[in-house]
């Protein structure tokens, strides 16, 4: 296999005996089929080298006690390794290759969500318009580039003042911006809102740093440096002896105002600190980026950002976003949680018609995926990041998973390609235990509940290219600990013949 691709394969009948296609990823990434390896022959009973340097690592001490499933597969669909196969486990981000699969039959893997802007009138000679609308099409993915994007385009066509309000409407989807099995929400970025109507995949970065001297107070920076943000710095700068520590909260939003809670202390001399953070008025903040943008533009806004149902009669602009293909990208290999319930919602619109909410997009993913035989008995989808702890997945249902999304004419490049790369890319780029190159996978953590997860394709030192689902639950080692453990499985694996 050339580096940062992967083998093009055949991968047979499951060991479930589901319908699986020709593994076809992306030609650009392929590099030929590999030779047949002649077959070896086990006396009954004995176990495979594989099984055996598998089944070792799994011996760690960090994952002493712990509840593990896993599954391998071969080209062919023989089962290669199996332990629990069929066991109901936490799957973490892993359900993220449910969603990605879901998402993608659903819409394709050219599908682009639609934003449009919207005025009460057309612009006069002036240039001007009244308000100024904002309709969120459920986008996961637009950023402060596209939002320049559009305050340019809307600068091309000779728009150069609004004479009123900017309106936010992020009723494509319902308001409830995170899911009720979450827990307690942080402020933390993985815990960002789920909204029609969103910027910066719903979250904003903080760098706090010391001031010149002791005393000093710490200079805080937010990005993108929205009036939207009111930074309430309470951290010191302390000298180089002393200890340093910094947390860095959300505070309250209120009108077009969203507090950001620097406390703590940090050392002279001592290296900037950078923290991502989540909003908690996503169309807001929104809607804050683009007025920002507009008068960077040198576009004029004479009123406020605030909510409401932007449907002025006169479309100004529709923005269409990436396509679905690098929308999935970005939440496979980064894990963006936000991506993907953003992704579940937008499959519950399209389905009903109705504002995009977490149970009808559940039972859409779900009935999408019965349909492509992918679901076994028990399996339980409570939202589409694997966030909440409620869900359980088999490995056999990520390796079904994994087979019918590489064997999709329609959308297999796309899917394959999605995935982290071992050494390179992604949740991946630091696992130095797992093989560089050789390993094309997501990963899956849930610290509370000690959930270690990765699935993904993986190519053996024979040419061969495998499908593989680890799930650990309830491991008693260091999370460090227990990671190197399944990266010590996947390295087996990998260097086995």
């Amino acid at each position: 296999m050339d580096q940062g691709g992967a083998q093009l394969g055949r991968i047979g009948r499951s060991a479930r005996g589901s319908r699986i296609g020709v593994l076809v990823l992306a030609s650009a990434l392929s590099a030929g089929l590999p030779g047949e390896s002649s077959p070896v022959e086990l006396a009954v009973g004995a176990r495979s080298p594989i099984e055996v340097r598998l089944d070792a690592a799994l011996k760690a001490e960090a994952l002493a006690s712990a509840e593990i499933a896993a599954l391998v597969v071969g080209e062919t669909g023989e089962t290669l390794y199996a332990r629990d196969p069929d066991g109901l486990r936490i799957p973490a981000s892993n359900l993220k290759l449910l969603t990605a699969l879901a998402a993608l039959d659903a819409f394709g893997p050219t599908h682009r969500f639609i934003t449009v802007i919207a005025t009460d009138r057309s612009p006069d000679e002036a240039g001007a318009v009244g308000e100024l609308g904002i309709r969120g099409g459920g986008d996961p993915g637009l950023n402060s580039e596209d939002w320049w994007r559009l305050a340019a385009d809307l600068r091309r066509r000779g728009l150069a003042k609004v004479d009123g309000d900017l309106i936010v409407d992020g009723s494509y989807f319902d308001a409830e911006y995170w899911h009720p099995e979450w827990g307690e929400i942080s402020s933390r970025a993985f815990h960002a809102p789920v909204a029609g109507l969103s910027a910066n995949y719903g979250a904003f970065f903080v760098r706090a740093g010391p001031g010149a001297r002791a005393g000093d107070p710490l200079r805080v920076q937010i990005d993108p440096p929205l009036a939207y943000f009111k930074a309430e710095n309470r951290g010191e700068t302390v000298g180089p002896e002393a200890k340093g520590s910094l947390s860095v909260a959300r505070g309250q939003a209120s009108g077009l105002a969203e507090t950001v809670v620097v406390s703590g202390r940090l050392r002279v001399g001592a290296e900037p600190k950078d923290y991502a953070r989540s909003v908690r008025a996503p169309a807001l903040y929104a809607g804050a980026l683009f007025k920002f943008q507009l008068e960077a533009m040198g576009i004029e806004v004479t009123g406020r950002v605030r909510r409401g149902s932007a449907k002025q009669p006169v479309e100004l602009l529709r923005h269409a976003g990436r396509p679905l293909s690098e929308l999935v990208r970005l939440f496979l290999k980064y894990s963006n949680n936000a991506m993907a319930e953003g992704l579940v919602k937008a499959i519950g619109a399209q389905a009903t018609g109705e504002p995009g909410n977490w149970p009808s997009g559940l039972a859409e993913v779900r009935r999408r995926l019965d349909a492509l035989e992918v679901l076994g008995p028990g399996a339980r989808l409570v939202d589409g990041s694997g966030l909440a702890p409620g869900s359980r997945i088999s490995p056999r249902m990520l390796v079904d998973a994994l087979q019918q999304g590489a064997s999709s004419f329609r959308f297999g490049p796309e899917y394959v390609a999605a995935l982290p790369i071992g050494g390179r890319d992604g949740t991946l780029e630091k696992r130095t235990g797992v093989p560089e190159d050789r390993v094309r996978a997501k990963t899956g953590l849930l610290g509370a509940q000690r959930v270690m997860a990765l699935s993904g394709f993986a190519e053996r030192a024979n040419g061969e290219t495998v499908i593989f689902s680890i799930l650990v639950n309830g491991y008693r080692g260091g999370v460090d600990e227990a990671m190197r453990a399944v990266d010590d499985w996947v390295a087996g694996l990998v260097e086995t013949p």
